[in-house]
């Protein structure tokens, strides 16, 4: 029998943008468990947003669970909350109002900066630095600094040891601006794993005294670019039936329900979707072909193949829950009609 650390990890009750939170226990397998063998466990939901003092009992369900790439014999483990009966999710239980689709895919381009002593990294200590233009996919000291790549090519491969599905990194428009990008089958997959990757960068970055800063427009109305998590979706109807009928029908939901789509995007997008810095105004919904200045982009590759594929909504932004984010995306992919639909009213 082996000790094994796992690290309970779970998103708090703090709005509009829950906070991260883990706690480690000790327990005995023959080998790395398996997600049935991890037991629940609580937690003082009083000091986490997610209970009052008189009665303060939380639950973590284990919904995922990772190999721990920087303990020795660790695991990380993704959690629900649910109520003190293990079964009722949590007020605050984002996963659980996600549709369960095991054909649905996700893919989220997570945007950050690293900040160092109040500003972006590489910025100087007042005004700032030269125009934004050489730093995107940017290589060179002037251009990313000294430690920013050891980062983020240490944080990829904490990932990939973790067996997340990362899949690129690249530096972005503003200095000390990086993203990666995170892939998954399964309406909650992707989403799973960008909590676990922000997870293990904030954890990382611990030993270098830099900060990471999810706002999406942390450097305010300045000709800066701001910080978005597009998401790219698909549902098996999108990706083998399709048709152009159906993909209008799709965009007139979107529209229709761009006020609820944007209560979940993340906060203070006000600030970011403003029509400049390929975004599209926050108050209209658009979409067009390879046009990032639209609400969603539609790909070449989606009409070139008769209208079935992915498309991506550039609305949400670096702080939303990918949680919320892909449960609206569903919500409204739901309330669209398809051939089977039809044929069965």
């Amino acid at each position: 029998m082996t000790k094994y650390k796992l690290e309970y990890i779970w998103l708090d009750g703090y709005t509009p943008t829950p906070n991260l939170r883990g706690k480690t226990q000790i327990k005995e397998f023959e080998s790395f468990p398996t997600l049935e063998q991890l037991p629940l466990w609580g937690f003082d939901g009083s000091s986490t947003m997610q209970a009052e003092g008189r009665s303060s009992d939380c639950v973590l369900k284990p919904v995922a669970v990772y190999p721990d790439p920087a303990r020795t014999n660790g695991a990380l483990v993704m959690c629900e909350v649910m109520m003190p009966d293990g079964v009722t999710p949590h007020a605050s239980n984002s996963r659980g109002t996600i549709l369960d689709d095991p054909d649905t895919w996700f893919g989220f381009e997570q945007e950050y900066f690293f900040y160092k002593n109040g500003r972006p990294l590489g910025f100087p200590e007042s005004g700032y630095p030269a125009p934004q233009g050489p730093y995107y996919t940017g290589v060179g000291f002037r251009n990313v600094g000294d430690v920013a790549r050891e980062i983020v090519e240490e944080h990829l491969d904490q990932c990939l040891a973790a067996g997340i599905n990362h899949e690129g990194i690249n530096a972005e428009v503003a200095k000390g601006q990086w993203e990666f990008q995170i892939f998954g089958k399964g309406s909650r997959k992707a989403a799973d794993e960008i909590w676990m990757a922000r997870y293990l960068l904030l954890r990382l970055t611990e030993k270098y005294g830099i900060d990471i800063e999810f706002h999406c427009k942390p450097l305010g109305d300045t000709d800066w670019n701001g910080s978005g998590m597009h998401a790219n979706f698909s549902t098996k109807y999108m990706r083998e039936v399709g048709g152009k009928e159906y993909f209008e029908a799709l965009m007139k939901a979107f529209e229709k329900n761009r006020a609820d789509h944007i209560a979940v995007y993340g906060p203070d997008n006000h600030m970011r979707l403003t029509g400049k810095h390929e975004t599209a105004s926050i108050d209209t919904f658009s979409y067009g072909v390879a046009d990032r200045g639209a609400s969603i982009r539609v790909p070449h590759s989606f009409i070139n193949n008769g209208y079935k594929g992915y498309l991506e909504d550039r609305r949400p932004n670096s702080q939303g829950d990918p949680y919320q984010i892909a449960s609206q995306i569903l919500k409204t992919i739901s309330e669209v009609p398809t051939a089977a639909k039809k044929a069965a009213a």
